[in-house]
């Protein structure tokens, strides 16, 4: 930080570059800003984003807008049900020339990586991406190769009850920060999506609003934001919640309340804040704990729902 400038000055510009990334996202993305700040914040976490809903309301464009306002290199994996580890990873061909195998980076390799309709592929093939996410390395022939840096899977996801998907196991959904999901729009903006310039048009136009130098400058400041310890008890009771609560199977892991920390950071930081709020917990919560919570009955109550009653057994300090 330079002499003569102030922790709060770094916040406010920090906060002023983020909208107007949010900005350029919600040009694209019409009527759905609260999801397109979820999303950011997810990757200011240094987190992986799960995008669920129905098809046709936008998820692959989210996810496209995502990686182009970003201004990273990224691939698209099309999950089918004949995908093969080797198609996510890479394999190795042997050269003639050389007389030798040569191993060819699959799409994983990439700061972007999107995961289109991934629980279209079959578990094996969804394993690909286990050791990828959570250590930002692959294991091809034996060998450990790392990951660009930063690197991020955006992946879209349709509804379980749909025909050809195979459910996402807990360990892989675990790998997700947050889940989000987009909705129908509201009908002024679907009346502009009727009436206006298709979306792929708009993205092809479309340039990139920061580098991949501002956007680790950016996740530092997120991992700056300040919490306070009396916010630190409040996400302490929120799991211990989840421990004794009947109707959930399980209780929430440290990991998920780290999750939790990371992204209320970065909520913080868009709204322009050096400090973490209770709101701010509130506001990324049913993102972070809605794919990690189960009822203990079984009956597939959405994990939304799960969070909103959590939160209101817990007082606010």
């Amino acid at each position: 930080m330079d002499a003569g400038v102030s922790k709060t000055d770094v916040v406010t510009a920090d906060a002023h570059a983020l909208d107007r990334i949010c900005k350029a996202i919600n040009r694209v993305i019409l009527g759905k800003s609260r999801t397109v700040r979820l999303a950011l914040s997810c990757l200011l976490a240094r987190g992986h984003l799960l995008i669920e809903d129905i098809p046709g309301v936008g998820k692959t464009t989210l996810a496209h807008t995502l990686a182009k306002v970003l201004g990273l290199p990224y691939q698209r994996i099309q999950f089918t049900s004949d995908l093969l580890p080797a198609d996510v990873i890479g394999v190795s061909i042997y050269e003639a020339e050389t007389r030798a195998f040569r191993f060819h980076p699959g799409p994983i390799f990439a700061s972007v990586v999107l995961a289109d309709e991934i629980n279209r592929a079959t578990p094996k093939a969804q394993s690909a991406l286990l050791e990828a996410m959570e250590e930002r390395q692959v294991t091809a022939e034996g060998e450990t190769l790392p990951l660009p840096q930063p690197f991020f899977v955006i992946a879209t996801q349709n509804p379980q009850h749909q025909i050809g998907t195979f459910p996402l196991p807990e360990s892989q959904l675990d790998r997700f920060l947050m889940r989000v999901a987009i909705g129908f729009p509201d009908a002024a903006a679907e009346r502009q999506l009727l009436s206006g310039t298709d979306r792929r048009d708009l993205l092809k136009n479309m340039s990139s609003e920061i580098d991949a130098q501002e956007l680790v400058q950016l996740q530092n400041a997120a991992d700056r934001v300040v919490c306070s310890n009396a916010l630190l008890d409040y996400v302490q009771a929120l799991l211990n919640a989840t421990r004794k609560a009947s109707g959930l199977a399980h209780g929430l892991s440290p990991r998920s309340g780290l999750a939790l920390m990371r992204a209320a950071r970065a909520w913080a930081l868009l709204a322009g804040r050096e400090l973490v709020l209770p709101e701010d917990v509130q506001a990324v919560a049913p993102s972070v704990f809605g794919h990690r919570l189960e009822a203990a009955t079984g009956d597939g109550a959405e994990g939304s729902a799960l969070v909103e009653q959590l939160m209101r057994s817990v007082p606010v300090p």
